[in-house]
């Protein structure tokens, strides 16, 4: 592969491979998360071939699943498969089926923002079954209080943590996962190396097919629905990343949609409203159906929303996110454009829990600024 990193000559996929056999010669164990996803594959292929390599020894690697119950038929089937690779591999494999929190963005009429996995209380609507060697319960964990980003660091406590969680959609990010790779702890206090963090996703895509990675079908499906090459995520059904695909995967699947509304009953709104603003959605069929002529004041729109924020933000979450938003709202505004106040309002509206509409949306704005400000650095230079 030719594409290079930053400030070197050196190809991704040979400085991956660096940083774990550095993270495997500290003698200690490395716990590696995978998800099924198309970059926690890329990561499981890489190690995989680093352990036949005789590179890096086996016995020290846990690899860990918190299954989110609320899955993807083939991604079970993924993480079936790639469970197989590493115990023969010898490497330890756990596979969790816990109650933890998991943000729904469905229940915003309940002003109940949280779905829990795995909820034995609902035991009889559950999704799917859990398989019968997942571990499902834990003496560390706090049952339905806890995230999972909250459980695990205390499950990884004595040794390295490895993920494939990648630094494409913002500078920040990238630079703080190269401090991190450098040997710096993340903010859950625990020692965690990013070994593709540099990886575009072109870089992903091009190394599973060179290395001939069998992905999870839904990555097809979703591209044959028209999901562009970018928005290209997997995760649990209830996150607002997912919760927009339902619609078009119950062509695939067809009693997908039957089974997540028994578990989910708020679970129709993807039906009733996935081509709207609470999916993010700026498709051609919804200005359509809103009347293209009518033009918002977006600007004014958060001004309202940011002068009374308790009423528009009716969970400590959404508060939080919203708080994030309005700091980032004060800082733009001098240079900002209506369309960034656009990206910010649909945002908000469609709920950004982990932020990544924000972190992308910073990203935009301050790029935009830079070349702004070199443009006019050149005008100015060219007129003397």
């Amino acid at each position: 592969m030719a594409v290079k990193r930053i400030q070197s000559d050196m190809d991704v996929v040979t400085a991956a491979k660096i940083r774990i056999r550095n993270a495997f010669r500290n003698g200690v164990p490395v716990y590696m998360s995978f998800s099924g996803g198309k970059d926690s594959l890329t990561l499981a292929q890489l190690t995989l071939s680093l352990i036949q390599s005789g590179e890096i020894d086996p016995s020290l690697l846990t690899v860990q699943f918190v299954d989110e119950e609320a899955i993807f038929p083939c991604i079970e089937k993924t993480v079936m498969d790639w469970r197989r690779k590493f115990m023969y591999a010898g490497a330890k494999f756990e596979w969790y089926c816990v109650e933890v929190k998991h943000f729904n963005c469905f229940n915003e009429l309940s002003e109940e923002e949280t779905f829990i996995c795995w909820d034995k209380r609902k035991r009889d609507v559950w999704v799917r079954q859990p398989p019968p060697f997942a571990i499902m319960s834990h003496p560390m964990l706090k049952p339905r209080k806890d995230n999972y980003q909250s459980f695990m660091p205390r499950v990884c406590m004595d040794g390295i943590t490895m993920t494939g969680v990648r630094s494409a959609e913002s500078v920040q990010r990238l630079q703080y996962m190269a401090r991190l790779n450098l040997g710096g702890k993340g903010m859950t206090g625990r020692k965690q190396i990013f070994p593709i963090y540099d990886w575009t996703t072109n870089d992903v895509w091009l190394y599973l097919r060179n290395e001939g990675v069998e992905i999870p079908q839904i990555y097809l499906y979703l591209w044959q629905s028209g999901t562009n090459r970018n928005q290209l995520r997997v995760s649990q059904f209830f996150s607002i990343d997912t919760a927009r695909t339902l619609v078009q995967m119950n062509e695939y699947y067809p009693d997908l949609m039957e089974r997540v509304i028994r578990r989910e009953p708020n679970a129709y709104l993807a039906a009733l409203y996935w081509d709207s603003e609470m999916f993010g959605r700026r498709s051609r069929a919804r200005r359509k159906a809103e009347g293209e002529e009518i033009t918002k004041d977006y600007k004014a729109l958060l001004t309202e929303m940011f002068s009374d924020m308790p009423r528009y933000f009716n969970t400590p979450n959404k508060l939080q996110v919203a708080r994030t938003y309005r700091n980032l709202f004060i800082k733009i505004g001098l240079f900002a454009t209506d369309k960034d106040y656009q990206r910010m309002y649909e945002a908000l509206q469609k709920g950004d829990p982990k932020l990544r509409s924000y972190r992308a949306l910073y990203q935009i704005i301050y790029s935009q600024y830079i070349e702004d400000a070199k443009a006019e650095r050149r005008g100015v230079e060219a007129h003397g």
